[in-house]
């Protein structure tokens, strides 16, 4: 069963959503004030509209409580971006992300109810930072604050271990949930599982361990 999605916002970050969205077949809701922007997004939404999320009387009218989930990508209008989250609430919608330009910003919209709230600008800029910062980090991916998943390429250092010969877990206090050798994929690999070098490994734990694993078996 298709799920509904409403964007709000089509600028880069909702329109990349509307985009993504659409072409995994599901339901979207594309709606913006500026009507040249729904235009372009008329041929990849199911339905696109002109209107102001601000006004309750719109998304009453557009039905937006029985979408599944609500996205709010409004960009620099921070004062819309928290009177729509608020409406949305207002009327019921189950589901809410929505986009923060910062943490203050964050912080209001959680206190009012929003269900998820994310820095696309910010997490991007962490993630690139990481790559920078070591040749070994493939890709970051923040979980909170303190904790993060991180795909790695095996050093020299780490030819011909196994996961208990390095004892990562012991050591570093993080854990290898999964290690892609080639074509070959291992999924919860065993403790006398034999890393080489080059191979892409998963790793999930707190920031300041991953560090520590990073700076003593990955340079």
């Amino acid at each position: 069963m298709k799920k509904e999605f409403a964007v709000i916002g089509l600028g880069r970050f909702g329109g990349s959503i509307c985009r993504t969205l659409a072409e995994e077949g599901m339901e979207v809701l594309a709606i913006d004030m500026d009507e040249d922007r729904v235009n372009e997004f008329a041929m990849i939404a199911s339905h696109a509209v002109v209107g102001d999320t601000t006004d309750e009387t719109v998304l009453r009218s557009l039905g937006i409580r029985n979408f599944d989930h609500v996205i709010v990508a409004i960009g620099e209008n921070i004062q819309a971006s928290i009177l729509t989250t608020l409406m949305l609430k207002e009327l019921g919608v189950d589901n809410i992300t929505v986009k923060a330009q910062n943490d203050y910003h964050e912080k209001v919209l959680r206190k009012i109810g929003a269900d998820h709230v994310v820095h696309p600008e910010r997490d991007m800029g962490r993630r690139i930072a990481h790559n920078i910062v070591s040749n070994n980090v493939l890709d970051y991916l923040e979980l909170s604050d303190e904790h993060s998943i991180v795909e790695i390429v095996a050093s020299d250092k780490m030819d011909g271990r196994s996961i208990i010969d390095m004892d990562v877990r012991a050591r570093y206090g993080i854990n290898i949930v999964a290690i892609k050798s080639g074509n070959e994929i291992i999924v919860s690999p065993q403790a006398n599982d034999l890393i080489k070098k080059g191979d892409i490994l998963i790793v999930i734990g707190a920031d300041t361990d991953i560090n520590r694993f990073e700076k003593k078996v990955l340079q």
